[in-house]
C-alpha cells in the first residue's frame, strides 16, 4: 500500500465527540483525502510526517470568520493557517459576500478599493467564481447576510418592508441559497438589520429553512443591557421558524450585565427542552471588537453613511445625550481602544484609547470620536474591553459551544498586515488549547477539539470534514498539546503561535514543519442540501 503523505505515530483524537480518547496511530493520505487510518508501518509515502509526541486531529473550523473580503485580497489567510485552521464559516453578523446590488453594491466599494480589490460582483456564484480563480489556503463556507438581502432591495431606511420587497429579498435568499450559502444570518446592531423586527426575521428564517438553509445565526440586538430579551428574541425565532438557532459570540458585555450569565443558561437550557437547536461560538478573549460608529444610536443611521456623516457633523446634541447614557464617565472611553483607521494621517492612534486620543488632542472625547468618524469616513475600527473572565470560562464550558475567531483572515504581510486587530484573528485556537485546556483543564483536549472540528462540521452541515476517518478530506492539524499557545496580543496581534506544526488543507500542507507553504488548497464548500 503506498499513499502521498503518511503522518506517522501521532496521538489521534478523531473529533466525532468530546468522549473520544487519543489513541496512537498513522494516518495515511492519498490525494486529497484520507485513505486509511491504523498501523502503516512499513508502507511507502512519497512524504512522512514523524507526529510522535505529536496530536493529529481534524482541521480546526473556524465558527465564526468575516473573511469574504480578505481572501480576494490576498488568499494564503496566514494568520488562520498557523493557528490550524483549514475551514471558515462567513457572512456572519448579517454581512456576507453576496447578494450585492443597489445600496448594498455602493456601501462596500470603499471597503472593496481600501484592499486592492478591482473585481465586482452581484451574486455569490460570480464572487465563488472569482474566489476558486484566485485561490485561498481555507475552505470557505458561507451564511447569507440579512443586511445584504435588505440593503440590496430597501436601503439602510429604518422603516418597515414592503410586501413587493419582502417578495424581492425571498427571490435574492432563493439564489443565494440555489448558488450554495448555508442559511441566513444577522446583524441586529449594525443597520439595517436594526431596523427589522422579529416578524421579518422569522418570515425569512422559515422560509430559508423550507429549502434546506436550517441554520440561523445571530448577532442578537443586546449583548448588554437587553441581553435576556434578545435571547427571548433569537428563541421564538427558532420556535417560529423550524431553525437551527446559533448565538454568535455570546457574551454578557458590560459590568453591570455580568450577573446575567445564569439566566443567560437557564434561557438556552428552556429552550432545548422546547425542542429549540440552539447552539453559540465564542472567542477566548474579554474584548471585542467592531466599527467604532457601533457606539452611535441606531437612528444614527437611518439612510446610510452620508446621512450618518451629515448627522455627526449637524445633530452632535442628540447624539452626545444618547451616548453618555452608555459611557457616563472616563472608564468607558479608555476601554475602547482604535485598532485600524483608513488614512496615513490618523495612523498613530492605532492602539490608543478614546480616552488617551482626546487627552493628546487637548478635545474632549465626544468632539474626539465624531472628528474621528468624520475624518476617515466612518472607517474606523475599534477593540472593546467590556466582558468578564469568569463568564468567558462559563461560556466556554456549555457543551453547545464552539470556538470562533469572529475575525477576517490576514496575513503577516501584504495588504491585510495593517493596523493593530483583535489578536484572535492569530491566536483564538492555540489559546483555548493551551491557556484553558492545558494552564486551567477547563475542557479535556479531546472535548475542546470536538468542539472546534465536529461538532462545529454538524452544525453547519459540512459532510464528509471534521473528523479523522477514511474517506473524510484530508483537513488535518498536527499540534503539540503540551506547548501550543498564543503569542498575538493587543500591542502586537501579528504574531504566530507556537506548538502547531503540521497543517493540511484538502490533503497538501499549508503549514509543514511550522513553516507556511502559501499553498492554496482550500475549496468553495456549499450546502450539500442543496448541492450534493
Amino acid at each position: 500500500m503506498s499513499f502521498d503523505i503518511i503522518i506517522q505515530g501521532g496521538l489521534i483524537i478523531d473529533g466525532q465527540s468530546g468522549d473520544a480518547v487519543s489513541i496512537e496511530g498513522d494516518v495515511g493520505i492519498e490525494a486529497e483525502r484520507i485513505k486509511k487510518i491504523g498501523d502503516l508501518r512499513g508502507a511507502q509515502a512519497g512524504r512522512i510526517v514523524d507526529a510522535r509526541g505529536l496530536h493529529v486531529c481534524p482541521g480546526f473550523i473556524d465558527a465564526h470568520a468575516h473573511s469574504e473580503f480578505t481572501l480576494l485580497a490576498d488568499g494564503r489567510a496566514q494568520g488562520k493557517i498557523s493557528q490550524g485552521i483549514t475551514t471558515e464559516i462567513n457572512g456572519n453578523c448579517g454581512l456576507s459576500a453576496a447578494p450585492l446590488y443597489g445600496p448594498a453594491f455602493e456601501q462596500r466599494i470603499a471597503e472593496l478599493e481600501g484592499l486592492g480589490i478591482k473585481e465586482r460582483w452581484n451574486s455569490f456564484s460570480e464572487y465563488f467564481s472569482m474566489l476558486s480563480g484566485k485561490g485561498c489556503a481555507v475552505n470557505f463556507l458561507t451564511l447569507i447576510g440579512h443586511g445584504n438581502l435588505r440593503s440590496s432591495v430597501a436601503g439602510n431606511e429604518d422603516r418597515k418592508l414592503t410586501d413587493g420587497e419582502k417578495e424581492k429579498i425571498f427571490l435574492l435568499l432563493d439564489e443565494a441559497l440555489s448558488d450554495g450559502a448555508a442559511g441566513l444570518s444577522t446583524g441586529l446592531i449594525y443597520p439595517p438589520g436594526v431596523y427589522s423586527d422579529t416578524s421579518e426575521i422569522i418570515d425569512l428564517a422559515r422560509h430559508a429553512a423550507g429549502r434546506g438553509g436550517s441554520i440561523y445565526t445571530t448577532h442578537m440586538r443586546s449583548e448588554g443591557d437587553e441581553l435576556l430579551e434578545s435571547i427571548d428574541e433569537a428563541i421564538k425565532i427558532g420556535l417560529d421558524s423550524g431553525a437551527h438557532v446559533h448565538i454568535s459570540h455570546l457574551k454578557t458585555a458590560g459590568e453591570m450585565n455580568w450577573g446575567k450569565i445564569d439566566r443567560v443558561f437557564e434561557k438556552i437550557s428552556d429552550a432545548h427542552q422546547k425542542g429549540v437547536r440552539l447552539t453559540c461560538d465564542r472567542y477566548p478573549y474579554t474584548a471585542g471588537s467592531t466599527g467604532l460608529d457601533a457606539i452611535l444610536p441606531s437612528w444614527a443611521y437611518d439612510g446610510g453613511p452620508e446621512e450618518e456623516l451629515k448627522r455627526l457633523r449637524n445633530e452632535r446634541e442628540r447624539l452626545a445625550s444618547d451616548i453618555l447614557k452608555a459611557f457616563p464617565d472616563e472608564t468607558g472611553w479608555k476601554n475602547v481602544v482604535i485598532s485600524s483607521v483608513n488614512s496615513d494621517r490618523n495612523r498613530w492612534m492605532q492602539g490608543k484609547s478614546l480616552f488617551e486620543i482626546s487627552r493628546l488632542q487637548d478635545k474632549t472625547r465626544l468632539e474626539c470620536l465624531f472628528g474621528l468618524l468624520i475624518d476617515e469616513k466612518l472607517r474606523v475600527d475599534a477593540i472593546f474591553f467590556s466582558m468578564n473572565e469568569d463568564n468567558l470560562r462559563s461560556i466556554l464550558r456549555q457543551p453547545y459551544t464552539m470556538i470562533g475567531s469572529d475575525s477576517s483572515a490576514r496575513s503577516f504581510d501584504g495588504i491585510t498586515a495593517r493596523g493593530k486587530p483583535h489578536p484572535r484573528g492569530f491566536g483564538t485556537f492555540p489559546r483555548v488549547l493551551g491557556r484553558y485546556v492545558r494552564e486551567q483543564a477547563l475542557l479535556s483536549l479531546e472535548e475542546a477539539v470536538y468542539r472546534m472540528t465536529g461538532l462545529t462540521a454538524e452544525t453547519f452541515g459540512i459532510k464528509n470534514r471534521g473528523v479523522i476517518k477514511e474517506g473524510y478530506f484530508a483537513d488535518i492539524t498536527v499540534f503539540d498539546a503540551d506547548k501550543v499557545i498564543d503569542v498575538a496580543d493587543y500591542d502586537d496581534p501579528f504574531k504566530k503561535p507556537e506548538g502547531i506544526h503540521y497543517v493540511f488543507v484538502n490533503g497538501g500542507p499549508a503549514l509543514w514543519e511550522g513553516s507556511l507553504t502559501g499553498a492554496l488548497n482550500g475549496r468553495i464548500l456549499k450546502n450539500q442540501h442543496i448541492n450534493p
